[in-house]
């Protein structure tokens, strides 16, 4: 199947409100995306605690932002472009939302026609699940039309990779802008349509799963088997490092969904629910495959 045809007739310019739901660790980072380029953005969060929490990252990230020169823009200036609430009723005014929150298809559905509900109807609404089906969240929609998946990579701010995933009922027009907006970004867009894992969860889970038989078939160690890759291929980054640092938590959900839609080879190796249900999530709680202090 050949990708829709990007047709004009949308602004490329970013939109200047955007809305982002879920301030967590990807959430803040989209929301400082979006902060450094100029726009008027809006973080909604489930509870005053996580708000107060997500605020912290974001203007942790955008102090970082100006220390490493990626903006002339003055923190002050910045900080009064953000705003982070509880209230749902707050997107009303967003032009683009992003929705952010944890991979969980009856989650994400919630979220995604909540949103909805609050919008213009000229307003567009993204998904930046890494894996779930595109066309299935837009079916719950009642404007699929202005729907597509906007893909980010942890972290954020160094990533320079946005995958743009079209629905088959996505718009073209949509499709088009959409790409302009993450060019607007300093970031590469990569467009796929929407397909179980996309392009790259499909590839970097299928690498990563194979990387964790071969640590539970005792071919080499995790260090080894990372730095084949690295060194060999050239990945910046280990198959197994990048688990760490996604989340096992994670990596086993995107698995096991990619297992019940594409079969056997996906199936998730023992050693990684092992680990997960021991609570070595990787980087976020200090071990994974590797440790991580501090």
């Amino acid at each position: 199947m050949s990708t829709p045809e990007l047709s004009p007739g949308l602004p490329t310019d970013l939109p200047h409100f955007v809305g982002v739901l879920g301030g967590g660790r990807m959430g803040a980072g989209i929301a400082h995306a979006f902060l450094v380029k100029g726009a008027d953005v809006l973080v909604v969060e489930r509870d005053d605690q996580s708000a107060e929490a997500a605020r912290e990252r974001v203007e942790s990230a955008a102090a970082k932002s100006i220390e490493r020169g990626m903006t002339d823009a003055n923190l002050d200036e910045m900080v009064s472009r953000l705003s982070v609430t509880v209230d749902y009723d707050d997107f009303a005014d967003r032009q683009l939302v992003v929705e952010a929150v944890p991979e969980d298809w009856d989650l994400k559905v919630t979220s995604l026609r909540g949103i909805e509900e609050r919008l213009g109807k000229s307003a567009f609404l993204a998904s930046n699940t890494s894996s779930l089906s595109v066309n299935g969240l837009a079916g719950e929609l009642k404007r699929p039309e202005n729907f597509l998946g906007l893909h980010f990579f942890n972290p954020v701010p160094a990533s320079t990779l946005i995958e743009v995933v079209l629905g088959k009922r996505t718009s073209p027009q949509l499709a088009a802008a959409a790409k302009g907006w993450v060019e607007a970004l300093g970031k590469t867009a990569v467009v796929v349509n929407d397909a179980p894992g996309f392009a790259s969860s499909r590839l970097g889970v299928a690498i990563g799963l194979e990387a964790m038989r071969m640590v539970e078939e005792g071919v080499a160690s995790a260090e080894d088997i990372d730095a084949a890759m690295v060194l060999g291929y050239k990945h910046p980054t280990g198959p197994l490092r990048t688990t760490d640092i996604v989340g096992l938590d994670v990596r086993l959900g995107i698995a096991e969904y990619l297992h019940s839609t594409l079969g056997e080879r996906f199936a998730p190796p023992q050693i990684l629910k092992d680990k997960v249900a021991r609570g070595e999530l990787g980087r976020k709680t200090g071990k994974g495959f590797f440790d991580w202090p501090g």
